[in-house]
């Protein structure tokens, strides 16, 4: 009986009725009558009045803490909430709060711990994958030549060529890594310098014409003439990000395709799009393309040759930007990234000769 509100009530109401009666028979004046209707009253009154009190300030929430402690026990946190906090002169619901913000602490916690573990997984087996590719490649080729391919002079060379292409594949991966991992760790520090984007982006699309003239893709590049696009950035990396994004979208465009990178002036930025019209990206891919080792349709793109880091690479070099890549895209139609720079506008330096006129 006394483990709800309503035996404890029932208990101290009967006290507090018996001492009311017991007070008010201390009056000459009060008789059986008064005296039986002020004790139904005083009893009335005080079970309503401390049931109330202890179920809403104090079972309710000792409830509560109970069935939150349990979930934390059984490590059931999916259906717990952050409640929107609300004044309360309940002791035991600010220590609810107190529990339930750090069962909500432990839940996130939980979370990034098993979303680490699944990337650490993920992780290891790409890498273990795309090492085991040119490892297993080589180790084919030598052990031939030693099983005596060697003394034949023409397999010799052509296998020792293939052995050492793997090895450059090998060495690609592993400097871009590298470069990712020092990226991430802030080893690696940006040099800035201004300098014309245009000029890059021109001198990136001719090292990469050769490539594209092999599947027909035209290479089109969009931008005022006469309009200098000054910035300051770190050149090398920049360079690096132009010439992955526009490899890619040559890489992954359709035989006679097209390629379309776009410099756009506003007032204080230049904003970069390069257009292709491939097999383009699905929904679910997009969000993770940047990723290590992430790749869209990993037989065909492993065919096409590459690490799978460039995109994470872009990723970060445009981060210590302070800039992002964004991108866009249609199944069948292709696809457009996108990223801005800061525009520095050139300083106009008056000539003596205009200097005196004024």
């Amino acid at each position: 009986m006394l483990t709800n509100s309503r035996g404890i009530a029932f208990i101290l109401a009967l006290a507090i009725s018996a001492l009311v009666t017991a007070f008010l028979s201390l009056i000459d004046s009060a008789n059986s009558t008064i005296l039986l209707v002020a004790g139904g009253l005083a009893f009335s009154a005080s079970f309503l009045l401390v049931n109330i009190t202890l179920e809403f300030l104090v079972f309710r929430e000792i409830g509560n803490i109970y069935s939150l402690l349990e979930k934390i026990q059984k490590k059931d946190l999916s259906e717990i909430s952050d409640k929107s906090s609300k004044s309360s002169i309940s002791p035991l619901r600010r220590i609810n709060k107190v529990i339930n913000s750090y069962a909500l602490a432990r839940q996130k916690e939980i979370e990034t711990l098993q979303k680490n573990a699944e990337f650490r997984r993920e992780f290891i087996a790409d890498i273990s994958h795309e090492l085991k590719t040119p490892i297993f490649a080589t180790q084919g080729y030598i052990h031939t030549l030693l099983d005596g391919a060697i003394d034949d002079k023409h397999v010799r060379m052509k296998f020792l060529k293939r052995a050492a292409k793997s090895l450059d594949s090998l060495d690609v991966l592993v400097q871009d890594l590298l470069t990712l991992n020092q990226m991430e760790s802030g080893v690696i520090k940006f040099t800035f310098t201004q300098f014309d984007l245009k000029d890059l982006i021109i001198e990136v699309i001719d090292q990469l014409e050769h490539k594209a003239s092999k599947r027909d893709v035209e290479i089109i590049f969009e931008h005022e003439e006469n309009t200098p696009y000054i910035t300051s950035a770190d050149r090398q990396k920049i360079y690096r990000v132009c010439q992955n994004l526009i490899f890619n979208a040559v890489k992954y465009n359709n035989n006679k395709g097209q390629v379309k990178v776009t410099l756009k002036a506003s007032k204080s930025s230049i904003q970069v799009d390069i257009k292709d019209d491939g097999q383009g990206i699905p929904p679910e891919d997009l969000k993770r393309i940047f990723e290590r080792f992430y790749r869209v349709e990993k037989s065909r793109n492993k065919k096409e040759g590459g690490t799978g880091l460039g995109l994470a690479i872009v990723k970060h070099i445009l981060e210590g930007h302070k800039s992002k890549i964004s991108v866009s895209s249609t199944v069948g139609k292709g696809s457009i990234f996108s990223f801005s720079l800061p525009l520095v506008k050139p300083v106009v330096i008056e000539s003596k000769e205009a200097i005196q006129k004024s």
